[in-house]
């Protein structure tokens, strides 16, 4: 593999990293950087697989808890809860994303639209969080089963690339009682199931078209994935705490405004 290509896939781990967690669109990030890097992968499998390593990053974060309610699942009746609503949230987008890929895979191809969707995201976002809500759940793993329903609804609409997955569970639960901490840990719990489907998902069906070069930029990128989603995982909850989701809804309209300014200079 040319060490351009190498470069590109570190700097596309590293922005997967860095923005899967936050209500950015990591999806967009990593599409829009890959076409002005002229980076290109099988049926985007790049933007996908590498996301398993930022999916590593929260499982090494929060091994314990997990691992706690793994061992406790038998007896304790908060861990049987707590694994049930995240299984509920999950079944949306097991649905929605089977029967939509194509029409998803097709708006991959569309950085433009991915650009917009970003700034009308950053819009919805900035509008939520100046909202005086009056949060009533404050436990990830005790949300009530309808509102991790209702959530998992939320996370399908971010199957239109530059929604954010996050982004879009993060709303919905902020909308619907949830506070902004809890409300981020839910979206980080819920990411795993949701992110670990599509890995498997799309590399079995890419399986066939994978050289050895996209294999090589496909570690590359994980690894570099894994390292930044650590930092943002272990960071992102006491920053929301504190500052809101502001900051991070003005970043997808200046992304957005960018990315759209540099497609119209690039033709």
């Amino acid at each position: 593999m040319s060490e351009p290509n190498i470069f590109s896939a570190l700097i596309l781990g590293l922005i997967e990293g860095l923005t899967e967690f936050i209500p950015v669109s990591s999806t967009a990030h990593v599409q829009l950087a890959s076409h002005f890097l002229k980076f290109e992968s099988p049926s985007n499998a790049f933007t996908i697989l590498v996301q398993l390593g930022a999916i590593l990053a929260i499982l090494l974060v929060y091994f314990k808890r997990l691992l706690d309610v793994a061992l406790t699942l038998k007896s304790s009746e908060r861990s049987r809860y707590f694994v049930l609503s995240i299984l509920i949230a999950f079944l949306p987008a097991v649905v929605v994303g089977v029967f939509a890929e194509s029409y998803i895979n097709e708006l991959l191809e569309k950085p433009a639209i991915m650009c917009y969707v970003l700034i009308i995201g950053g819009i919805v976002l900035l509008t939520v969080d100046r909202l005086r809500l009056q949060p009533r759940f404050f436990d990830a793993m005790a949300y009530p089963l309808p509102l991790a329903l209702k959530i998992g609804i939320c996370q399908c609409v971010a199957m239109i690339p530059g929604t954010s997955r996050s982004g879009a569970t993060i709303v919905g639960a902020l909308l619907m009682g949830a506070d902004k901490r809890s409300a981020a840990e839910f979206s980080f719990f819920l990411a795993m199931p949701t992110m670990v489907g599509a890995f498997v998902y799309k590399l079995y069906k890419v399986r066939n078209e994978l050289t050895v070069d996209d294999t090589t930029a496909i570690v590359v990128g994980f690894l570099a994935a894994f390292v930044s989603g650590l930092f943002v995982v272990r960071s992102l909850l006491a920053f929301v705490s504190r500052r809101g989701y502001a900051p991070f809804a003005w970043w997808r309209i200046l992304v957005g405004a960018a990315g759209l300014a540099g497609l119209y200079y690039a033709g």
